[in-house]
C-alpha cells in the first residue's frame, strides 16, 4: 500500500502535492486567497514579469482576467510550472466607467475562480488587488504579476 501511495505521488504533476510549500487560509473564509504562504529552503522562486490582455481581449475585467490567466498559464506551462505553483500575485485593476469610475473587483473574481480554488487546482496565492489610475494601454483594464515555486 505505502509504495502504490509512493508511486502515485511521484506520478502526480507539479504543484499537485504542493511540494512542501504550506498554504495558511484564512481562519473562517472560504474566500479564495492564502492568509500566508511559507516557501521552504531549497525552493526556487520564479517571478513573472506583469501580464496584460492579448490583442482582442475582452473590453470587460472578467473576460480580461480570464485572458489574463490563461497567458500566464501558458508562461508557466512553458517554464514547467503550473498555476498550482503560484504562491504570491499581484493585481492592478482600472477603474471601469460603467463601475462609476471604480474597479469591477466583482468581475475580477468571477475570471480568477475559474482558475484558483477550483477542485482540480485548489493552491490558493497570497494575493493583492489595487486600484490604479491607468494602464499602458487605456484598453487594458487588468494587469497580473504572479510568483511561483519550484522545488
Amino acid at each position: 500500500m505505502i509504495r502504490a501511495v509512493l508511486a502515485l505521488a511521484l506520478l502526480a504533476p507539479a504543484g499537485a502535492l504542493a511540494q512542501g510549500v504550506t498554504r495558511h487560509p484564512i481562519p473562517g473564509s472560504d474566500f479564495p486567497i492564502a492568509q500566508a504562504v511559507e516557501i521552504p529552503a531549497g525552493a526556487t522562486l520564479v517571478h513573472l514579469s506583469g501580464a496584460v490582455p492579448p490583442r482582442g481581449a475582452p473590453a470587460d475585467t472578467r473576460g480580461q482576467t480570464v485572458a489574463v490567466l490563461r497567458g500566464i498559464e501558458a508562461t508557466l506551462r512553458r517554464l514547467g510550472l503550473g498555476l498550482g505553483d503560484v504562491w504570491r500575485m499581484q493585481v492592478f485593476l482600472v477603474g471601469d466607467p460603467a463601475q462609476g469610475g471604480r474597479m469591477d473587483f466583482a468581475g475580477f473574481m468571477e475570471g480568477y475562480r475559474e482558475f484558483f480554488g477550483t477542485p482540480d487546482q485548489p493552491n490558493l496565492p497570497v494575493r493583492s488587488v489595487v486600484q490604479v489610475a491607468g494602464l499602458v494601454d487605456p484598453a487594458w483594464r487588468v494587469e497580473i504579476e504572479v510568483s511561483a515555486v519550484r522545488r
